[in-house]
């Protein structure tokens, strides 16, 4: 998908779930990693994550789509467009769009440590000095259990 058919499936979006035109720029963002996308407040451009949309199906984008229309149609009419703000909470809810975007790949576990006492499990990509980490449930000591 180019930036261009991005910018009118956002215009259309807008038009049919908002019934408000959207007037300013929507553009993919190769350095957006762990967001769907992001509503800038000074130039009020909308930037998406490439990842997100290549992977996913159309209902994902969609709702990653709404998700910062929300953002912007809030924004332009004075209301709360925060996640916080009552106002975003309800248009979402009212449009369908995502609450949170889905996660891309799961970071691999190199290391796998336990807790000596309670049994609880800390995957990790790095290793860990075990003399200066504990247990954050129990406080005691960990315990290196598997490395991959």
């Amino acid at each position: 998908m180019s930036d261009q058919e991005l910018q009118r499936l956002v215009e259309a979006v807008s038009l049919r779930d908002f019934h408000r035109p959207f007037v300013h720029r929507a553009t993919f963002n190769r350095r957006l990693r762990s967001t769907g996308g992001r509503f800038h407040l000074p130039d009020e451009n909308l930037d998406f994550n490439p990842s997100l949309f290549a992977a996913e199906d159309e209902t994902v984008r969609i709702g990653i789509i709404r998700h910062e229309l929300c953002h912007y149609h809030l924004y332009r009419m004075h209301r709360g467009y925060h996640h916080r703000d009552q106002d975003f909470k309800q248009l979402l809810a009212q449009v369908g769009g995502l609450r949170y975007a889905p996660r891309l790949t799961s970071k691999p576990v190199r290391y796998l440590y336990r807790c000596s006492y309670c049994g609880l499990e800390y995957p990790r990509q790095r290793r860990m000095n075990l003399r200066r980490f504990a247990c954050g449930r129990c406080h005691h000591p960990l315990v290196l259990v598997a490395v991959n």
